[in-house]
């Protein structure tokens, strides 16, 4: 009789106040980026236009249920309808957007080679860049990069996609539908009250339906290790896997199989996990429970590689390690930006990468020496070493924050209270916490002075343009560049004129050395990409003319004046640069 009082004080319980601002935050994260999508819809597709209005209404009407709903099964149902909304707007959103970047029509160009049976590694095809839109990845050697530099997950689960054409719009829509399919598992495998949560982080903000839109692979790698994260200081308790824990176990190698950085995170949760197991098991059955968990992620990997490793296994290894070996120029919002805006360059762009790799490392082992403190930041900490590398754009944080949520609601600190932490003999004892102190300082010391060396490094080139040509529809078409080599290795510049952030093509030698040897200075004349280069029309515009080299890398800067490049001013007098 007491049962049925009691379930219905269930059914009538009030939500939590913060269930109610999360759904709300979550439901107001869908305005951002919307208004863009519904304007480009009233031009010319009137139907999403109007699929766009209707989920307007949705956003007020269920701003209002949030906050006046009396029972936390009501909110329960507002959270589904938050993320229906989300869903219809990401698939408007790829429907007026579904051309993608240079990742998108890499991947559809690989998966049309797979199914024609033809290499896919070690292949350019620079036909694709001429597309609009599609980004060129420049790289320090004064060429670009054409090919295809990724796991082939993404290819294969572009193949039932291609009736869609040769651009890239079969990759952008498997990637779109993957982040919708990760978005709902994410969503049905989190407790109630936070569901709406990974709504806002997966599909709000429209942060991530543009990466999926722009069919970027990382995206699936995150989506396949969204259920390997979820309660992931549980995998494997009592040292059985069970059908759930071999799953899990081959999302990690499918993850590692369709981009590289889940190559990042797969240690730090492999050790979490030993670190976890054998604090509850012993060491023998941990390392066991760890190893079970590899090999099933190893075989998943191979299995999806196998077939690229019999028919192309040189061109599929330089491929998938492509993006570390590649020598891309430096981009991101990292420590590079001192070389890249705040000075003129450094001499020791190298030390970027050492400075990387060693924080990585560094954090690694902290993470294992600290991983009851540091257990919950496994899906944050690998992150924190892309800040210092020449490759440090912002994206490489943004794609994989829903694991930050997975991790921060089902692996809280309480699951590492008993987890096993290595304790070296000079790390014990009375002296303890010194010892402890000068071990998180020797091992982050190394990546601190690596990035120290790389931002204080001086431009090894000093250039001053000293005459120009100027083509036709306000273009530029030449420069003639005085080159002078302060330092003590001779150098083969490669020359660009950049506008503000990011990089722009490269300028052809026409005249003059390509290489400059030491402590001597040469005259250069150069060409302009595609026979004119636009010149600035805003006077704000912040013109620099950099030189890379490759071995070793270096970057030299020199800001350029209108009156160098012969821009009129505002009184439509012209300035020449002078000639020497």
């Amino acid at each position: 009789m007491s049962a049925v009082p009691v379930a219905r004080a269930e059914i009538h319980e009030p939500p939590a106040q913060w269930h109610r601002v999360l759904t709300l935050l979550a439901d107001v994260s869908l305005f951002i980026g919307t208004r863009a999508v519904w304007t480009q819809a009233a031009t010319h597709k009137l139907v999403l236009a109007a699929v766009i209005s209707v989920c307007y209404a949705s956003i007020l009407v269920t701003g209002v249920l949030t906050l006046t709903v009396r029972r936390a099964r009501s909110l329960a149902r507002l959270d589904a309808v938050v993320l229906v909304t989300a869903i219809a707007l990401t698939l408007c959103g790829w429907a007026l957007n579904h051309a993608g970047g240079d990742e998108a029509v890499l991947t559809t160009q690989a998966a049309q080679q797979i199914v024609h049976g033809h290499q896919v590694y070690d292949q350019p095809w620079p036909w694709l860049f001429h597309l609009k839109g599609v980004a060129l990845t420049a790289t320090t050697t004064g060429g670009y990069d054409f090919t295809y530099g990724y796991p082939p997950l993404a290819p294969l689960l572009t193949v039932p996609f291609l009736w869609l054409g040769h651009a890239g719009a079969p990759a952008t829509l498997a990637v779109t539908v993957v982040l919708i399919v990760g978005t709902v598992v994410l969503w049905r495998l989190l407790p109630a009250p936070w569901r709406s949560a990974a709504t806002m982080v997966c599909l709000g903000f429209s942060f991530l339906p543009m990466y999926a839109r722009q069919g970027y692979p990382a995206i699936i790698g995150l989506v396949l290790l969204v259920p390997v994260v979820m309660h992931w200081p549980r995998f494997g308790a009592g040292g059985r896997l069970g059908a759930a824990g071999i799953a899990r176990a081959a999302c990690i190698g499918a993850a590692c199989a369709a981009q590289q950085l889940p190559w990042f995170v797969t240690p730090f949760l492999l050790a979490g996990i030993y670190a976890v197991r054998r604090g509850e098991l012993g060491g023998r059955e941990a390392a066991r429970v760890v190893l079970r968990v590899a090999g099933i992620a190893a075989l998943t990997w191979l299995l999806v590689n196998a077939y690229f490793i019999v028919s192309e296994p040189g061109p599929w290894l330089d491929g998938i390690a492509l993006p570390l070996t590649q020598g891309a120029v430096l981009h991101g919002q990292g420590l590079v930006d001192v070389s890249l805006y705040f000075t003129h360059g450094s001499d020791r762009l190298d030390w970027y990468g050492h400075a990387s790799m060693l924080l990585a490392a560094a954090l690694f082992v902290l993470f294992v020496l600290f991983v009851r403190r540091l257990g919950p930041a496994a899906t944050v900490l690998p992150w924190c070493a892309f800040y210092l590398a020449t490759r440090s754009q912002d994206g490489y944080y943004l794609m994989y924050t829903p694991l930050w949520l997975a991790a921060a609601v089902t692996a809280p600190l309480p699951e590492f209270r008993n987890a096993w932490q290595p304790r070296p003999r000079w790390l014990t004892g009375r002296r303890r916490r010194p010892a402890l102190a000068a071990a998180v300082v020797a091992l982050v010391l190394p990546a601190l002075v690596s990035a120290t060396l790389a931002v204080t490094g001086k431009p090894p080139l000093s250039m001053h343009i000293t005459a120009n040509r100027h083509g036709p529809k306000h273009t530029l078409s030449a420069l003639t560049v005085k080159v002078t080599n302060t330092g003590g290795t001779a150098l083969t510049p490669h020359y660009m004129l950049t506008t503000g952030q990011g990089m722009s093509r490269y300028w052809s030698l026409a005249h003059g050395p390509a290489t400059i040897p030491a402590h001597t200075t040469a005259t250069v004349e150069l060409r302009a990409p595609r026979g004119g280069y636009p010149l600035p029309a805003k006077t704000y515009t912040h013109i620099r003319l950099r030189a890379f080299t490759a071995t070793p890398q270096t970057l030299s800067t020199e800001d350029v004046s209108r009156a160098e490049l012969g821009i009129k001013d505002a009184t439509g007098k012209g300035h020449a640069a002078p000639k020497h």
